[in-house]
């Protein structure tokens, strides 16, 4: 799929999930030792997109997963999430907190989303950002492809919004859930890697 050149003041890359509690070894996950080689590689990877399109006039937008601290400071986590990675616990993923935070490598973003589900659409400003600045496309990298991506893409389609899905600058836990995801989403958007959507920011006017 492709839908020709980009106008970078109407385009934004939005991360998903690119936060310290995922990627670094003190958060969240590098403490519970869920971390990946292929996830770790992301923020070096998206970082020369961003910075392609903010040299065009483009924006950054940093969608980050949320956990809602309740009094006390206990999360509310929803049951699924709770089987699935029953090591969350009080502090992780809380606004403002360091885990919550854009990696270093990529902050500051100009915008920041927080999430509470896999889709970056649902329940958040997101929206509302992107009508605000007149962005009809989004150029799509972060955690999990099969996750908050795959949901964020599927949800940007049904919104009519036009999506650059980087195809190196998402992973998944296992490369063969990543890879069939890719395939999935190919009738929805458009997949191409970091370098290349580096060279279609280039060639915009």
């Amino acid at each position: 799929m492709s839908h020709g050149a980009l106008d970078p003041a109407k385009t934004a890359v939005l991360t998903i999930d690119l936060q310290n509690d995922f990627l670094h070894p003190e958060g969240a996950y590098g403490r519970a030792g869920q971390g990946s080689a292929s996830i770790a590689a992301l923020p070096a990877r998206v970082a020369p997109v961003v910075a392609a399109l903010r040299d065009k006039g483009g924006t950054y937008v940093s969608a980050q997963f949320t956990l809602v601290p309740g009094p006390g400071g206990k999360p509310l986590i929803s049951p699924h999430l709770k089987a699935l990675r029953p090591f969350l616990t009080k502090g992780d993923f809380a606004p403002g907190a360091f885990g919550h935070q854009l990696v270093d490598a990529l902050a500051p973003a100009d915008y920041t989303v927080e999430k509470v589900a896999y889709s970056a659409f649902y329940q958040t400003r997101l929206e509302y950002i992107l009508r605000a600045l007149k962005i009809d496309t989004l150029i799509v990298g972060g955690i999990v492809t099969n996750g908050g991506v795959a949901s964020t893409v599927r949800d940007a389609h049904l919104r009519d919004i036009r999506t650059v899905l980087l195809s190196d600058g998402c992973a998944a836990f296992r490369s063969e859930v990543h890879d069939a995801t890719l395939v999935s989403l190919g009738s929805v958007t458009e997949v191409v890697t970091c370098e290349a959507a580096v060279a279609m920011i280039g060639a915009a006017s």
